[in-house]
């Protein structure tokens, strides 16, 4: 007699790693431990047994689904999927007609229902709008996912019904605890084991993305099984990978050197070796949202208050591409790495924040003077707290010429010295102006 398989035990061999090793609980989330931890707020909200309106944001590959299908579990909830790609109004409207029958509205159950919309932030104004009526009365619980912020992509009326929660990239534990998961496991057939230096770049080649890793994992393990090997050394991932792994390893040193090249181009004020080294690093697989921030900090240590319009700007370009997304946003990240390496340089802000860190590290802790001291009670006042502080706005010029604002007994320390580029220029002479008229007060 020839035995059957069971035909949903069949379908989930044949399913692919990432779905087949999804959390079925909460103690099998790998990550955001910020928001399921012992106290944090989504795990209050499981523990409380009441599920609440909420949108999932985060980088792809971080549990957004996940959590959702674990609050469906949890509250034993109805749970319908909506994919704002492929989905439109008549989704909502079945979703609507499904959380009726399973409330009891007919031949229903009396059972909640969670309607998860993945990408919502692809639905228009007036699709957004279709699910306010039915989050508002109860029908169901509305949780969306999105990769986007919130606050640009979804309707103002519907985000303020949902608790936004901000999920992060997986760190590099949590990556590696999901490989040694898997191999603990034995799910993938053809590999056995995988040296060291393969982990850590496979970890550095999910850049955070756990589907990622898991189906780079399931590619290997069809590779391997080809060449006939079951231990994945870090050379034969190297081949197999191809190019993009090759060129661009943020496990290695490559990828220090080409950051660094790029922040020595803007430095060195040559805007066509700054683009480009940004293209190098787009090109090679670099995230635009880590090369966002690299600009954001050049703008600060290396351009400062000569042009502060350049840290606008940068804040503008991840804003932009925040918006915009691959490939229409990273134009704006080339129009800031060109301002930036156009613009007047000065170091004087990041030399100054050092040199008063180190200070205020090795030197002890000095009491407020009195004037300084504010005074909102009446036994503050009569210990002389604010006494003698003079309000700079009704003096002349608006500037309390001789007035010292450090504590008693240090020297004013000049940490911040202008350079004689770009606004600061301007700077440095106000400053000399102020220290003139201090001067001569004293």
């Amino acid at each position: 007699m020839v035995s059957r398989a069971d035909p949903k035990e069949q379908a989930k061999a044949q399913a692919p790693l990432a779905e087949r090793l999804r959390p079925q609980n909460l103690g099998e989330v790998i990550g955001q431990q910020h928001l399921l931890g012992e106290g944090m707020p989504l795990r209050i909200a499981f523990e409380s047994g009441q599920p609440h309106s909420c949108i999932l944001w985060g980088p792809p590959g971080v549990g957004k689904t996940t959590i959702a299908r674990l609050m469906a579990s949890s509250f034993d909830a109805h749970f319908i999927t909506i994919s704002a790609v492929l989905g439109g109004v008549k989704d909502i409207r079945d979703a609507v007609e499904q959380a009726s029958i399973w409330r009891g509205q007919g031949d229903g159950h009396g059972r909640r229902t969670i309607v998860f919309v993945d990408e919502v932030h692809r639905f228009n104004k007036s699709q957004q709008d279709a699910f306010l009526p039915h989050v508002e009365s109860g029908l169901f619980t509305f949780i969306g996912a999105t990769t986007e912020n919130p606050s640009f992509e979804v309707n103002s009326a519907l985000l303020s019904r949902a608790v936004v929660y901000v999920l992060q990239p997986l760190s590099e534990a949590d990556l590696k605890q999901i490989v040694v998961k898997v191999l603990e496991l034995r799910a993938l057939p053809a590999i056995e084991t995988i040296a060291n230096e393969a982990i850590e770049r496979l970890i550095a080649y999910a850049d955070g993305d756990a589907r990622r890793l898991l189906n780079t994992l399931e590619s290997l393990s069809v590779a391997a099984g080809r060449d006939q090997t079951t231990h994945v050394t870090g050379a034969w991932l190297l081949k197999v990978l191809g190019e993009s792994l090759r060129r661009y390893d943020k496990g290695g040193e490559q990828f220090y050197d080409t950051i660094s090249a790029l922040h020595k181009s803007v430095r060195g004020s040559d805007p066509d070796a700054a683009l480009y080294w940004l293209m190098r690093m787009l090109d090679g697989g670099a995230e635009p949202r880590y090369m966002a921030r690299r600009l954001i900090r050049m703008a600060s240590e290396d351009i400062g208050l000569a042009d502060p319009r350049a840290l606008r700007l940068a804040l503008d370009a991840a804003e932009v591409y925040e918006r915009l997304g691959s490939p229409e946003g990273e134009l704006a990240l080339a129009q800031c790495v060109v301002y930036l390496a156009v613009a007047p340089k000065s170091n004087a802000v990041y030399k100054a924040f050092n040199e008063a860190k180190a200070f205020v590290k090795k030197d002890g802790t000095r009491p407020v003077p009195l004037h300084l001291r504010n005074a909102p009670t009446q036994l503050m006042k009569e210990l002389d707290y604010g006494k003698n502080y003079r309000y700079a706005h009704d003096e002349e010029d608006g500037f309390a010429a001789g007035e010292n604002y450090f504590p008693q007994g240090m020297a004013a320390p000049a940490f911040y010295r202008p350079v004689n580029r770009g606004l600061e220029i301007r700077i440095a002479d106000k400053l000399n102006e102020l220290k003139l008229k201090n001067n001569q007060k004293n």
